[in-house]
Formats: C-alpha cells, sequence, structure tokens
C-alpha cells in the first residue's frame, strides 16, 4: 500500500466526516430557523412540496453512476479513446434523462394545478409552483454530477471531489439560513438552491476536466455505449427501489399488522442501531475511490488487500458496536425516547445482531459499483427486500414487534450470505481468501507504519 493510496483514503475519509457534519448541521440549525422565520403550518406545507424533487432524484442514481464508473475503469485502464467515447455517449444519455425528467416536471406542474392540487394549501399558488419549477430544475442540473465526479476518480482526486461537496453544502446552508434571517419565502429559499447548484455544477465541470488529460481524442457516438450506459444505469437504478421496499414496506407491515406505536418503537431501535452504519458509509466512501483506481489499473494484489482490510475493518467495528449496544444500547435507547416506548431485551438484541451482518455485506458491495457490475447486486436486494417484507408480515402476526425484527435480521443474513461471496467472485478471489491472508495483512500493516 503505497503512500498515495493511504493518502488518498484518508482524505477521502476526512471529507466524507466533514460532509456528514454539515448534513446533520443542516438538520440541526436549519428547521428551527424554518419554524421560527415560517411557522409549523407554513414550514410544513413547505416539507410536502418538496417531497416532489426529491422523489425526481432517484432517477439520477442510474446513469450518473453508470457513466461515471465506465469513465473511470477504461480512464485509469488507459484506454484514453474509449474513456473519450464514453464521457461524450455519457453526457448524451444523462442529458436524454434530463430531457425526461423536465418533462415530467412540465406534467407535474400541470396536473397539480389542473386537479387544484395547491388550492387547499398556506402557500399561494404561484409561489407554490414556482418553488417547485425551481427545486427541479436545480435537481435536473444536479444529474451531472455523478458523470463530473468520474474525472475526479479518474485522476485520482476523489478528496477534492468530496471537500467541494462538503464546501456546496456549507454554502448552500450559510445562503439558506441567510434567506430565513432576512424573512424570505420558500420562492427566494428554492431560488438560493438553485443558484448555489447552478455556480457549483459550472466550478466543479470546470476544475474536474481539467484534471483530466484526453487532449489529442475526439469522442465518438457509438450504440452499443449508449446501450451499455442505459443497461447498467437501470441496474444502479434499483438501489433506490430495494431501500424503499426493504424501509418502508417493513414499516407499513409493522403499522398494519401491530400499530403506530409499535412502529414507532420500530423505527427509532432501527435508527438508534443503524447509527453504526453510519461508520461504515465512511469507510466505503474512503475506500471506493481508491479502490476503483487501482481496480481500473490493474493492480491486482493492491486489490485483494485493500478489499480484504476493508471488509476486516468493518467487521471489527460491527463488532465493537455490537458490544457497546448490547451493553449500554438499551439504557441509552430509553434515556433518548424518555421511556416511552416499551422494548424488550429480545427485539433489541435482535437488532443488534443484525449490525454485525451488515457490516460485512455493506462493505463488500462496494465491488460492484468498482468493477461497474451493478445486477449481481440489483437482483439480489430487490429479491431479498421483498422477502423480508414478507416474513415480516408473517412473524408480526405471530410474535409481534419481536417476529418484524426476525424479519429484518433475515435480510442482513442473507445479504451477507450472498454478497460478500458473489463481490470476492468478481475480484476474482476467493472468500477464504479474506481470512487466509490475515496475517500477511497484518505484519505488512505493522512493518508499514509501526516500524518505519
Amino acid at each position: 500500500m503505497n503512500s498515495k493510496l493511504a493518502k488518498g483514503i484518508i482524505g477521502n475519509g476526512l471529507a466524507q466526516i466533514t460532509l456528514k457534519v454539515i448534513r446533520v448541521m443542516e438538520q440541526l440549525l436549519l428547521i428551527p430557523f424554518f419554524l421560527t422565520a415560517w411557522g409549523a403550518a407554513y414550514y410544513g406545507e413547505w416539507v410536502t412540496l418538496s417531497i416532489i424533487p426529491t422523489v425526481l432524484t432517484f432517477t439520477n442514481f442510474g446513469f450518473g453512476s453508470a457513466v461515471s464508473n465506465s469513465f473511470v475503469l477504461a480512464y485509469t485502464g488507459g484506454d484514453k479513446q474509449k474513456a473519450t467515447d464514453i464521457n461524450k455517449n455519457g453526457i448524451l444519455v444523462v442529458g436524454g434523462s434530463i430531457v425526461i425528467g423536465a418533462i415530467l416536471t412540465a406534467a407535474i406542474l400541470w396536473g397539480s394545478s389542473y386537479f387544484h392540487f395547491f388550492e387547499n394549501s398556506f402557500i399561494p399558488i404561484h409561489e407554490a409552483i414556482l418553488s417547485i419549477a425551481l427545486l427541479m430544475t436545480g435537481r435536473l442540473i444536479s444529474f451531472y454530477h455523478l458523470l463530473i465526479e468520474g474525472y475526479y476518480r479518474g485522476a485520482r482526486k476523489a478528496v477534492l471531489s468530496g471537500f467541494l461537496y462538503a464546501g456546496c453544502s456549507a454554502i448552500n446552508l450559510l445562503v439558506g439560513l441567510g434567506v430565513l434571517y432576512w424573512e424570505g419565502g420558500i420562492v427566494e429559499y428554492a431560488f438560493s438552491q438553485f443558484l448555489v447548484t447552478v455556480l457549483f455544477t459550472i466550478v466543479y465541470f470546470v476544475v474536474g476536466r481539467r484534471l483530466i488529460d484526453l487532449k489529442g481524442y475526439r469522442g465518438r457516438y457509438i450504440l452499443s455505449d449508449i446501450k451499455q450506459i442505459a443497461s447498467k444505469g437501470m441496474g444502479y437504478m434499483m438501489d433506490p427501489v430495494w431501500q424503499c421496499i426493504y424501509f418502508q414496506g417493513s414499516t407499513l407491515v409493522v403499522r398494519l399488522t401491530l400499530g403506530p406505536e409499535a412502529v414507532a418503537a420500530f423505527n427509532t431501535i432501527r435508527t438508534a442501531c443503524r447509527s453504526v452504519s453510519q461508520i461504515f458509509n465512511v469507510v466505503n466512501g474512503s475506500i471506493f475511490p481508491e479502490l476503483q483506481y487501482e481496480y481500473g489499473q490493474g493492480n491486482m494484489k493492491t486489490v485483494y488487500r485493500l478489499f480484504r482490510m476493508s471488509v476486516l475493518s468493518s467487521i471489527l467495528v460491527g463488532i465493537i458496536g455490537v458490544i457497546f449496544l448490547s451493553l449500554f444500547g438499551l439504557d441509552i435507547y430509553n434515556w433518548w425516547t424518555q421511556s416511552q416506548l416499551s422494548v424488550s431485551n429480545e427485539v433489541w438484541n435482535t437488532f443488534v445482531v443484525s449490525i454485525l451482518f451488515n457490516a460485512v455485506w455493506w462493505m463488500a458491495m462496494v465491488v460492484y459499483p468498482v468493477t461497474n457490475q451493478p445486477h449481481h447486486f440489483a437482483v439480489a436486494s430487490i429479491t431479498t427486500a421483498c422477502l423480508s417484507v414478507v416474513i415480516c408480515y408473517i412473524l408480526s402476526i405471530y410474535l409481534g414487534l419481536w417476529g418484524a425484527s426476525l424479519g429484518i435480521m433475515l435480510f442482513e443474513l442473507v445479504m451477507m450470505l450472498y454478497v460478500l461471496p458473489d463481490s470476492c467472485r468478481l475480484l476474482g478471489m476467493k472468500t477464504i481468501d479474506l481470512l487466509n491472508n490475515m496475517s500477511e495483512d497484518f505484519l505488512y500493516l505493522r512493518n508499514k507504519y509501526l516500524y518505519r
């Protein structure tokens, strides 16, 4: 593991942590400002309206990821002509998705106006339509962000990309607070978000484009590339689908079988236990750019070592998290909820054990975008999510909240049993190699960083 790789991982980690801190600050600072400046009813209407552009962004997860990963693998592999072709065809495909999004935006706004959707709102109709139009236009422009991110990963400057994103979030937060402080309404707030998005996209593109060297190459429109991007894009687009089935579906099942109080307990327990998963997200975000770069370069020995160390590190974090939550978690949870929700030890411990299974497969699934093979994970995740919801429903009837928690644990267990060996297979290694080389990796780290 060379110094560039280590610095990249550490830098990516710091960028991820910075971004998450800013996102937490958004929730902590903006909501009180919203309530103070607008009042609960007006803010509630804004939250309802903002659901529409948020749903629209799901369509970006597919094509942007497909273009970005395809570009990085071609560019780091030394095939600059192919990278140029992918970039040109990717811009076309993402542009097509923006056009479709614009049509959907117009249809939604027209339909909302035609069916008098805004008539009972506290917000005047023209302000509601204008603010939604601004938000959705900003979301459409951001469709290019994932494509542009590929420039940074290809140039091994993912750290810069991460901090630019963090900086954009910080500016967006400050601008939003300024609008609320100066008593701006939803139109002013929506325009501020739109303006920040436009300016960030321009800066993000200009900086990223200068990092890559494609001089002397001209992109060609190739139908096979367009088809491949579209196909892989549909695979990546399944990511929000399985999450919706798994999280929203299980919540709905608990509501139907056990009632609203059980839903409150179910979701708060899951939120508390999944707080450990935020650490896994930081590890993923730190490892992914460097792992993909090394994979594109064909440095498989480094890829294997980095993947092994990442999975084992994630498992170690999971074990520590399980031990901590098993010993102190329920007391902290009762304090957090002011003991208003009754939770048994069986339910709590079942959720806690699920963390360890999640630690294994959540880190291993980074291999799918690294190798640009999303369909394996798409089929497995959606199938397992549907199975989990059905099991949740059946067990909830007979075992109550514990049955629902067993359904959740089943999902994590099945995903671990599938994703880990499948990820190893995509990399061309055996699952048992994760353990066989543990001592070798430990000695490498000790000699590299402790005895220099």
